[in-house]
């Protein structure tokens, strides 16, 4: 089950044994005679229901005893004990209940009996709503007695520092209105509270003529639609504690409300009587996250039809997305309703045996992040069969069995559901909402390092690694700072253009809504930071890579050209990749199996400092620096970079262990075993989805990748692999190579053809390292070729000592003669580049060896 479903309340298990507990002590010793001691509720438990659930999560029920006296009980969710509320000794029809934070008020209203009614001497309403004085039992006032039905909801302030002294409630009527009682409460006597002023209690209607509400507990705030021509047009209102109310949007949307019966969500049970009052045709939900997101879900049943067509209205994107799914054989009356359930970044939309489809409601622009799947799959056969109701913190009701799920992600579910998928899009899906919803995260960073290295090659309409170190970064760190999830980049993926099998999607552009009031906090500023982004935001936020990329080949040119930058500029760059690699250190707590070498890689250390530099640019550019302070921002791009280097760490030690390398040492001597083929197998994937991304990776990658690869290629694969730019040469390992390997034949050929693509500047600091002649042979080689060019022209003027030379070997002394007036004038113009013990006098000592040698006059050494 891709859905953990934890019982949170069962009616059942959580209220009758102490209803038969409590109940039968109770009533066992006023009774005399034969019912003495039996329980009074006998066979009425099957009246047992649940009629609203409080913001604080406690849970109101009412069950109706052997007289028919309707019962009121109370179950707390957080301590997981009972308590009684009110008895009504009076049988009736229960519509609504609410009890207030301070549980001292008790408001009811409910359906009397025929019977009841007739009993009256003077013609009784059909509804009636009370307020009920319960610290202790006291008076009983009368709201309203109507013939229409009413619903109540106490409000509770989310601010409960001086929750007294006074209580709000809401009644809703089925006359499409909506009215606010303020009801003042006092102390009299120690313990008693009773209402102030009851005969005259101020009262205020706060909406008319809507057609559908919503009440979100959690947040205190009633979404409604009202028809205004021929508009559908959704508001919001938000109730404080220290004001009464304020109407916060309003927005016009594409959504036909039919006859406009009334519709209402979560005002409690909904009984197979209300519901003849209410529409039944209607299913639409609203649901917001912590991300400041909001959507609109619609499903509205038509006639025969054999598709399900159901509607998002990203609101907080300007966007909706309708789709449309078909059920092959099965007509749409023969089905059971669609369940919209809220789990923060995403929505699920569920038909019991059917389909299952996880929108992503943060980033629903890629159809391959949200999750599609049909009642063939083995795990929608596992979702529960009954339709259930969604209401805030996570909460779903099933209230045909009376019971209240906790409703979280599976995270072995998704893990299994990641391995056993062979569909790119699935998996894609999946492994965003492991990264999103996670728990245990380094465990499950490690458990999907493990699937990606598996799977790589049958992933092929995206890169994994890319993905998983894109999508990891994101969410470790886009709520950090407010519209941070703006600026970061969420994907490796740009575009989604293939078609999910079993379901279509049609994209139309919707108005945005209209914030109605000045300032914002909390949830509403994350909204209307939204909404601004898409108004405001052109070109796109997004950071990206590509000004690195182009700066740090710019570098590396110039580097290869003999250009330098300002001494500052390199000096910025370089503090930026200490301190990340600083930060990293002071991350790692146990020690690395991969030997990775803290080494001067300038590479490497310039694309670091590179990104901090672009990625710090980028966000105090883009963000209020004013309030959130620059120390912040920068201490953010530190770690972001910090654990994308952790990220690729923890890479290699997967692998490592994976391969049982625990016990390898750094060397190039020897053939490389089948475990260290298949770990340089993984960091060639590492290093090339890497490089296409230009990220940067952990100093001392490049040195183990040429070791690994000097071992386990043949020498022309390791060639080429070094000429495609693929495997880099690297000072620590060059020297450590020249080191190590003798001078064999096999290995003279090899250090030959490494020495002849070092770098100069990594060819003056390791030349020293193997005394050969066929290395003085390349030095010299490679000190012409460089000094050559230095100058357009050559001034022949005759300053030279030529006693200094021991050959008249002529076509030499000319080269000689020529390279020594191009050192003596470069040196005059860069007096602060050292070229160590090589000048032209080597040149010409190499040069004479090198031809005795080919000449066979002399043997070499």
């Amino acid at each position: 089950m891709l859905l953990q479903l934890s019982a949170a309340f069962d009616l059942h298990q959580d209220v009758v044994p102490w209803l038969k507990e409590r109940l039968l002590a109770e009533a066992a010793a006023p009774v005399a005679g034969p019912r003495a001691g039996l329980d009074p509720f006998e066979n009425n438990y099957e009246t047992l229901h649940i009629v609203n659930v409080e913001r604080n999560g406690k849970v109101i029920y009412s069950c109706k005893d052997s007289k028919r006296n309707v019962f009121f009980g109370l179950y707390d969710l957080q301590t997981k004990k009972n308590e009684h509320l009110y008895t009504f000794e009076k049988d009736f029809q229960v519509v609504s209940c609410s009890v207030n934070r301070e549980k001292t008020l008790l408001a009811v209203s409910f359906v009397q009996s025929a019977k009841e009614r007739r009993n009256e001497l003077q013609p009784a309403s059909k509804c009636l709503t009370l307020l009920v004085e319960i610290h202790p039992v006291n008076n009983v006032k009368v709201l309203k007695a109507v013939d229409s039905c009413i619903w109540v909801q106490f409000l509770y302030p989310i601010d409960e520092r001086n929750p007294f002294p006074e209580s709000h409630l809401l009644l809703i009527s089925e006359e499409k209105y909506i009215e606010q009682f303020h009801i003042q409460v006092f102390r009299e006597d120690e313990n008693k509270v009773v209402i102030r002023n009851s005969g005259r209690l101020p009262r205020h209607r706060i909406v008319e003529d809507f057609v559908w509400a919503q009440w979100d507990m959690s947040e205190q705030r009633l979404y409604y639609f009202v028809l205004k021509k021929s508009e559908s047009i959704l508001k919001c209102i938000q109730f404080y504690a220290d004001e009464d109310f304020n109407l916060i949007f309003e927005v016009p949307l594409d959504i036909s409300f039919g006859d406009a019966r009334l519709t209402l969500v979560n005002f409690g049970y909904e009984d197979s009587r209300n519901r003849k009052v209410l529409s039944k045709d209607l299913n639409l939900r609203v649901f917001t996250s912590h991300t400041g997101s909001l959507c609109v879900c619609y499903n509205k049943k038509s006639d025969v039809q054999k598709q399900v067509t159901y509607l998002v209205f990203y609101l907080h994107k300007g966007y909706s997305k309708t789709f449309t799914v078909d059920l092959g054989t099965l007509e749409y009356q023969s089905i059971k309703d669609i369940t919209f359930l809220n789990l923060d970044c995403y929505v699920a939309v569920y038909l019991p045996g059917h389909f299952f489809h996880l929108l992503n409601t943060q980033h629903p622009d890629l159809m391959c992040h949200s999750l599609f799947i049909t009642g063939k799959n083995e795990k929608m056969n596992l979702l529960p069969d009954a339709p259930l109701q969604s209401l805030s913190g996570a909460l779903a009701w099933d209230w045909c069995s009376g019971k209240l799920f906790k409703v979280s992600f599976n995270q072995s579910s998704l893990l299994h559901f990641l391995w056993s998928s062979p569909l790119d899009y699935e998996r894609l899906a999946v492994l965003n909402c492991l990264l999103v919803q996670g728990r245990n995260l380094r465990v499950l960073e490690v458990q999907i390092i493990q699937w990606i290295f598996e799977n790589m090659k049958t992933c092929y309409a995206f890169d994994p690694i890319q993905e998983f170190l894109i999508a990891s970064l994101y969410w470790k760190f886009c709520l950090d700072i407010n519209n941070m999830d703006k600026l970061l980049p969420h994907s490796s993926l740009h575009s989604w253009n293939k078609e999910i099998p079993g379901v279509t999607l049609v994209t139309e552009e919707i108005l945005l809504p209209l914030m109605k009031v000045q300032s914002f906090k909390g949830y509403w500023e994350k909204l209307n930071s939204n909404l601004e982004y898409v108004k405001h935001a052109k070109p796109h936020l997004q950071y990206s890579n590509n000004v690195v990329r182009r700066e740090w080949r710019n570098l590396i040119s110039e580097e290869k050209r003999g250009k330098r930058r300002s001494t500052v500029y390199f000096r910025n760059i370089l503090e930026n990749a200490v301190k990340v690699v600083s930060n990293l250190e002071a991350w790692t707590v146990e020690s690395r199996l991969a030997p990775l070498f803290q080494e001067e890689d300038n590479q490497q250390r310039l694309l670091i400092g590179l990104m901090v530099s672009e990625l710090k640019e980028h966000l105090l550019r883009n963000l209020p620096v004013q309030f959130i302070g620059k120390k912040k921002i920068e201490q953010l791009v530190l770690d972001y970079v910090s654990k994308m280097l952790d990220l690729l760490c923890q890479m290699l030690e997967t692998s490592w262990r994976k391969h049982k390398l625990d016990s390898w040492v750094f060397h190039f001597d020897g053939r490389g075993s089948a475990g260290e083929f298949a770990v340089f197998h993984t960091m060639t994937q590492i290093l090339d989805s890497v490089n296409r991304m230009c990220l940067p990776l952990p100093l001392g990658f490049h040195t183990v990748y040429m070791a690994l690869g000097v071992r386990c290629l043949p020498l022309h694969c390791l060639l080429r692999y070094i000429d495609d730019g693929v495997l880099l040469l690297t000072e620590t390992g060059v020297m450590k190579l020249l080191k190590d390997l003798d001078n064999t034949e096999k290995n003279e050929k090899l250090k030959f053809s490494i020495v002849e693509r070092l770098p100069p500047f990594i060819l003056q600091k390791t030349s020293q390292f193997w005394d050969h002649p066929i290395n003085s042979h390349i030095i010299s080689r490679n000190y012409v070729r460089r000094l050559l060019p230095k100058h357009k022209k050559l001034l022949r003027k005759s300053t030279i000592d030529r006693s200094s030379f021991d050959t008249e070997f002529l076509p030499l002394n000319y080269l000689i003669e020529v390279l020594t007036t191009m050192e003596t004038t470069h040196q005059a113009l860069n007096p602060f580049e050292a070229c160590d013990s090589v000048d032209t006098k080597f040149v010409a000592e190499t040069a004479l060896k090198q031809t005795t040698i080919l000449l066979n006059l002399r043997k070499e050494p």
